[in-house]
């Protein structure tokens, strides 16, 4: 199913996800089951389905990592269930260097300071590949494409290393 379409929204990596909070609700109200109640059996289960479809591409939707994986899913490339490893070799050193780091926060006496260091390193790195990924998802070419699967692999693992040190922080504050 394509969740733009449903959501008649344009399909971007950016897009104006007060517009799609706004079709959501409409759209909830159109498919709620609330509103077949005393209909047949059969209008009851498509309304649950309906609602269904209608909840997992707002969730879809206005998650940019789920978005752009979801672009890619109406080009034939999918992602969601893979184990595709990235080939990137300065990236690989680069996710080294973030895990001593992450392993050393435990040791510092302050850890403060360099759990700042590492957010503001992650949103930088993650800034960069979005706007990458971006350019990359306006591009009709496959090749693009598969560069911007990349890009969605390296922004999945920035993801699981921020909660990582969200973990880490939490545990220091108990």
């Amino acid at each position: 199913m394509n969740y733009f379409d449903l959501f008649n929204v344009v399909p971007a990596f950016d897009i104006d996800t007060a517009l799609l909070a706004e079709r959501y609700r409409e759209l909830q109200r159109a498919v709620h089951p609330d509103k077949f109640a005393n209909d047949t059996e059969q209008q009851k289960r498509l309304s649950v389905q309906r609602t269904a479809q209608v909840n997992d591409g707002y969730q879809t939707l206005k998650n940019p990592l789920r978005r752009a994986e979801h672009m890619l899913s109406l080009r034939g490339i999918e992602l969601s269930h893979e184990t595709t490893t990235l080939k990137d070799g300065a990236f690989l050193m680069q996710q080294m260097e973030w895990r001593e780091a992450l392993e050393d926060i435990a040791h510092n006496s302050d850890p403060q300071p360099s759990i700042d260091e590492l957010y503001e390193s992650f949103g930088e790195f993650e800034s960069v590949l979005s706007a990458k990924l971006a350019t990359l998802l306006v591009s009709d070419d496959n090749a693009d494409a598969l560069l911007a699967a990349d890009q969605i692999r390296k922004l999945k693992f920035m993801a699981k290393l921020h909660d990582e040190l969200a973990r880490i922080e939490d545990g220091l504050l108990d």
